[in-house]
């Protein structure tokens, strides 16, 4: 085989833009805790409609436990978003959840209920912020680690990545994120406060259709926290705020989007996922199944929203809608707003154009991520081989991510031959930018990594071709990469090839079935259930 030392055009036109590769970690981060997040949703919504008929009180222990149960994914969200970005970005995702779980540790809450002065992390000066259910913080902190992941994944000794690797993330990252990255957010958001409070003194139209318009990519950005107080401060000191009124129209447009989602779609899971983001939006307020399953996926649909959020908090801004108390905009929430007829003109206007012109435009754009796998339960199946090679046990590994199981259950095969291919029906869910490791989501549920070589990803690229691209969907044998054996074993790199089950976790069992000589196609890996 000749070495690969260029990448070819089809190659080229399918790297992914910034945007997507920013809107593919988002989503991607997301994508693992969907189903948590629509089954807590609902939780909300049942809540909601007990309350408001008399069945239920805010004070009760029912209230009380099915609350912290509906609630629960939504306080912790720094944690979880740590773990799944963690993962998406090639890091540890137990490291990435640590650093989101230090933001809510009690050590560090006490000193933000507390509201001590004059806290110091070694002299420096510390802004206190409670991160609780935020997102911008953790998203930018697990970014930072990734990078310095990769960086203590080249410098450190193998045989002490294990401990050193997590020590030193964990000691420069979170404290990075509290003195700086947390910051940052809350700096942005004064900054957002000042915008908008200065948009609202010139214009009711013109900060209704910026509010509208913008409300939903400030809360994907996390930002929008910061703007909430504006709207206790307009309460407690008039009982009255019009800026809740506009930013109402962004929720109803997301529903709106996500009606003419489900209407037009045929595709079944993303029907499902459409549906049931739905139930929580229309009786919650709760927006983010709509938000990360869709909106983040489907760059069009961004401009659907901001359209039809522009116009509906627009009329509200221009008729003085105002809230009386503080509610997630929903279809329960109605009465908190005044006059109820124009408040209704307003946000079923943004739902209804959402819709329509999602019916009209379509939802899908060129370059679009592909829609979320809402994440199911797993089935039993085999995997087939992807190499031709010798078997080796993962023990065996130096790489100590494989040889320890963190990764995942699994083998390891030393090449033979330079093809890897689809050892299932599946889906392309994960492709290195440098196109030496794939990620295969099976029909069944099972997430495949296939990790060809011990530290080839300092190879940037050279030698391997990929022939598929993210989100491709594969047939059992179809070819994925192909490597250059030879000059990759003389630039000194070995190339045994970890291929390890990610979510292990599901099955009851990971079973090895072949041992010796192996060829490609051949029946490798029992998933039992």
């Amino acid at each position: 085989m000749t070495a690969v030392n260029t990448t070819s055009e089809a190659s080229t036109e399918n790297k992914e833009t910034i945007v997507n590769k920013l809107l593919g970690a988002i989503s991607g981060s997301f994508a693992p805790i969907l189903g948590v997040l629509a089954g807590s949703g609902l939780i909300s919504a049942l809540l909601s409609i007990l309350i408001t008929v008399g069945w239920l009180s805010k004070e009760s222990g029912t209230y009380a436990i099915l609350s912290a149960a509906g609630h629960a994914i939504f306080y912790f969200f720094p944690v979880f978003l740590g773990i799944t970005l963690a993962n998406k970005l090639g890091a540890n995702g137990y490291v990435g959840g640590t650093i989101g779980a230090a933001l809510l540790e009690p050590h560090y809450m006490d000193l933000v209920t507390s509201k001590a002065q004059d806290v110091t992390f070694l002299g420096i000066p510390i802004l206190l912020a409670n991160y609780s259910s935020t997102v911008f913080p953790i998203l930018l902190a697990v970014s930072i680690y990734s990078v310095l992941d990769k960086f203590l994944k080249k410098v450190i000794y193998k045989d002490l990545q294990m401990f050193i690797n997590p020590l030193i993330s964990l000691v420069v990252i979170v404290p990075l994120t509290i003195l700086i990255f947390g910051p940052f957010g809350t700096y942005v958001g004064e900054g957002l406060s000042v915008v908008i409070q200065f948009l609202s003194a010139k214009s009711g139209i013109l900060t209704g259709a910026v509010m509208g318009a913008a409300w939903s990519f400030l809360t994907i950005l996390g930002l929008h926290w910061a703007v909430i107080p504006i709207f206790l401060a307009n309460l407690a000191a008039t009982g009255l705020d019009p800026l809740m009124a506009m930013i109402a129209a962004a929720p109803f447009a997301q529903m709106g989007m996500g009606l003419g989602v489900l209407l037009k779609t045929k595709d079944k899971e993303l029907k499902t996922l459409a549906a049931s983001g739905l139930v929580p939006s229309a009786l919650a307020g709760t927006t983010e199944i709509i938000t990360y399953g869709i909106l983040v996926r489907f760059k069009r649909t961004m401009i659907i929203v901001a359209i039809a959020g522009a116009i509906g908090g627009a009329i509200n801004g221009a008729f003085g809608v105002k809230s009386t108390g503080f509610a997630l905009p929903s279809f329960l929430s109605i009465p908190v707003f005044t006059p109820v007829g124009l408040f209704l003109l307003g946000t079923l206007t943004s739902l209804i154009v959402a819709m329509v012109l999602t019916l009209v435009m379509g939802y899908e754009g060129k370059n679009d991520l592909a829609p979320v796998k809402m994440v199911k339960n797993v089935i039993r199946e085999t995997i087939s081989s992807p190499l031709s090679g010798e078997i080796v046990p993962l023990n065996k590994m130096t790489d100590p991510l494989f040889s320890t199981g963190t990764v995942g259950k699994g083998v390891a095969i030393e090449p033979t031959k330079g093809e890897v291919i689809s050892p299932v029906d599946g889906l392309v869910t994960t492709l290195f930018p440098t196109e030496h490791a794939i990620g295969i989501t099976s029909e069944a549920g099972a997430e495949i990594l296939i990790f060809v070589g011990v530290d080839t990803i300092n190879l940037k690229g050279q030698y391997f071709t990929s022939k598929v691209k993210q989100w491709d969907k594969v047939k059992r044998g179809d070819l994925l990469i192909q490597f250059d054996i030879e000059n990759i074993k003389a630039a000194g790199y070995d190339l045994k090839t970890p291929v390890v089950i990610t979510n292990t976790n599901q099955y009851l069992d990971v079973v090895v079935i072949k041992d010796g000589t192996i060829h490609a196609k051949d029946e490798l890996i029992r998933l039992d259930v």
